[in-house]
């Protein structure tokens, strides 16, 4: 198993909030800021096991929260 550290954007759209992964593409949503952080890390965590990154610098992408996620490559 790997562990990567990525960057969450969060932001609030209506009544919803929506979190995306910017160095992976990955977005979802959900009713709380937690709901939508859990949300994205688990599709990002899907999506990585099927497709696996290069190495990224998180600090040359800028972020606002970072999120550990644990997937099999």
């Amino acid at each position: 198993m790997k562990t990567k550290t990525l960057t969450a954007i969060l932001h609030k759209e209506e009544d919803m909030y929506v979190a995306e992964c910017p160095e992976v593409g990955t977005v979802d949503q959900g009713e709380t800021i937690e709901e939508a952080l859990a949300n994205l890390k688990e599709a990002t965590r899907l999506y990585l096991e099927e497709c696996p990154l290069l190495d990224i610098d998180p600090d040359e992408m800028g972020c606002s929260t970072l999120m550990r996620i644990n997937y099999h490559a």
